[in-house]
């Protein structure tokens, strides 16, 4: 592990034993969470499932509307003049009744348009095997001008879709990186080795090395889902749709780090009131609910302008609100502005509240610190004098042999 006077962490340089400033430490705490979990082989597999995954579901998306065939309706070319222009269906232009009739029996067509000015007022007759798709009547039918005051401009399925993803992908990283915080602070507390760390980091900087490590994580996993989806969507030549919800990925991202930051920071600080990792799940079930909440309700009220307004602005669910009301059209230009300043204020405020309910709990062992406890003054923690770059050391190297376990 060591030369004279220097020791590694993992990193591909060296840190010298001395006093480490402010930020040289929490790098380092960083770089340990990173480390750690790119070395876990379940964290890389799964990852590459998910990228294959998001992939696979939007050229297989592109393939089946590709592959879609238009209704075939078979047209007497002597009724052409007088119909309205049809689209939205596959046409065959024929010469007679007879052959019209025989292509829908024969199954050819779902459906011919004829010429019979002794029946119909408008000369035409639509002739069908068993029914007669509405869809045809309404295509040969003569409507009148329509003029929509509040025309809907968004596709309801699309944007069905954009909100499943927005959730999904909000819930799932998330979830994954706050639980592996909160395993990771019972883990130090169990083995100890948060008394090692605590010896010569603040609780404070070790959570700020924590919090940024796995934001770093989520954040790359995030980016890599926009670009895999963007590049989809390019390759497989649907550009409108790219133009269409590119601007709401980007906002996506940009609300996702902080809004992680805030629950990372929950997540740490309802982990350190336990002891044992079966507990974990217990202590941060209130924060799983902030995490789920989001994706529930984005599932089910994605065209519901007054649900989305409220879920814009509040912190926690603001990374899925905001952009899918861009997306949908409905926000100001200043919304999404308005919407991040309150999110950066409340991410401040309860990262400095976790702060203190993790500096007070981190080193209560034993039964659940209860919260009235755990935000009262802040506690003080004495060991051996031990540098910051050998603590981590000792940590990353805990950590390093339960992996390879």
């Amino acid at each position: 592990m060591t030369e004279t006077g220097r020791l590694t962490t993992g990193a591909p340089t060296t840190t010298p034993l001395a006093a480490l400033s402010v930020t040289q430490t929490i790098r380092l705490v960083a770089q340990r969470e990173v480390l750690t979990r790119l070395r876990s082989k379940s964290f890389l597999i799964s990852t590459g499932v998910l990228m294959l995954i998001v992939l696979a579901s939007i050229i297989v998306g592109a393939l089946v509307s590709s592959n879609a065939e238009l209704p075939k309706v078979a047209v007497q070319r002597s009724v052409t003049n007088a119909l309205p222009k049809i689209v939205g269906f596959d046409l065959q232009y024929i010469d007679t009744l007879v052959e019209a009739e025989r292509l829908v029996r024969s199954g050819a067509v779902e459906a011919a348009v004829v010429s019979n000015s002794t029946v119909s007022k408008l000369g035409i007759t639509v002739i069908a095997l068993r029914e007669v798709d509405p869809a045809v009547v309404a295509a040969v039918s003569l409507a009148p001008d329509v003029r929509i005051l509040t025309p809907e401009t968004t596709n309801p399925f699309l944007a069905y879709l954009v909100a499943l993803g927005f959730g999904v992908v909000f819930f799932l990283s998330t979830l994954t990186f706050g639980s592996t915080i909160a395993q990771s602070v019972v883990e130090e507390k169990q083995t100890r080795i948060v008394e090692i760390l605590l010896a010569t980091i603040s609780a404070r900087l070790l959570l700020a090395g924590k919090v940024i490590g796995n934001s770093l994580l989520a954040f790359g996993q995030v980016a890599l889902i926009a670009t895999l989806t963007s590049l989809g969507l390019l390759i497989t030549g649907q550009h409108a749709i790219l133009g269409d919800i590119g601007p709401s990925i980007l906002w996506f991202i940009v609300f996702f780090v902080f809004g992680f930051v805030l629950l990372a920071a929950l997540f740490a600080a309802a982990a350190s009131l336990v002891s044992r990792q079966e507990d974990v799940g217990s202590v941060t079930s209130p924060v799983t609910t902030l995490v789920m909440a989001p994706y529930v309700a984005v599932i089910f009220f994605h065209d519901n302008p007054v649900v989305l307004a409220v879920m814009s602005y509040v912190p926690f669910s603001a990374p899925v609100g905001m952009p899918m009301r861009l997306f949908l059209g409905t926000a100001q230009w200043w919304e999404p502005l308005i919407s991040l300043v309150i999110l950066l204020a409340s991410t401040a405020a309860v990262v400095g509240l976790g702060a203190r309910i993790y500096s007070n709990a981190l080193l209560r062992m034993g039964a659940r610190v209860k919260l009235s406890e755990a935000l009262a003054r802040p506690a003080t923690f004495r060991s051996a004098a031990q540098s910051p770059a050998q603590a981590i050391a000792h940590s990353t190297a805990r950590s390093a042999a339960r992996l390879d376990k």
